[in-house]
């Protein structure tokens, strides 16, 4: 089984991804590049430009790094389909991981059609 949630740098899902696999469940995380946030996020550019990878590899690899967690990337472009499946070849260090995990800010859900984000979700 599998939960599938909005999660990207900018979104801490921690208590959701923690309830998730608390049910013996996996995380389908969508949204992964925030609608093209990510591509002009320094930290990203600086840890993609030293490891020589895409920002959308390295935060692709962020995602499916962390345990029981499926990343969704949507493109029709074959160049980029290619690229997003080329990253088992590498990991993050756990410093470029809690950089990326640090990028989470307070009300930074992008899909969130009004009456359906609950009124308790303190990340939105």
């Amino acid at each position: 089984m599998t939960h599938q949630f909005e999660y990207h740098p900018y979104l801490n899902q921690r208590t959701l991804i923690e309830s998730t696999r608390s049910l013996g469940m996996v995380v389908t995380a969508y949204c992964a590049m925030a609608i093209g946030r990510v591509f002009a996020e320094p930290v990203l550019a600086d840890i993609a430009a030293a490891r020589g990878r895409s920002v959308a590899q390295v935060v692709l690899r962020w995602l499916i790094q962390q345990p029981g967690t499926i990343a969704l990337s949507r493109t029709t472009d074959p160049q980029r389909v290619a690229e997003n499946v080329a990253v088992f070849d590498f990991d993050l260090t756990p410093e470029e991981m809690e950089r990326i995990h640090a990028l989470a800010r307070p009300r930074s859900r992008i899909v969130d059609p009004p009456g359906l984000a609950p009124v308790w979700d303190s990340t939105g």
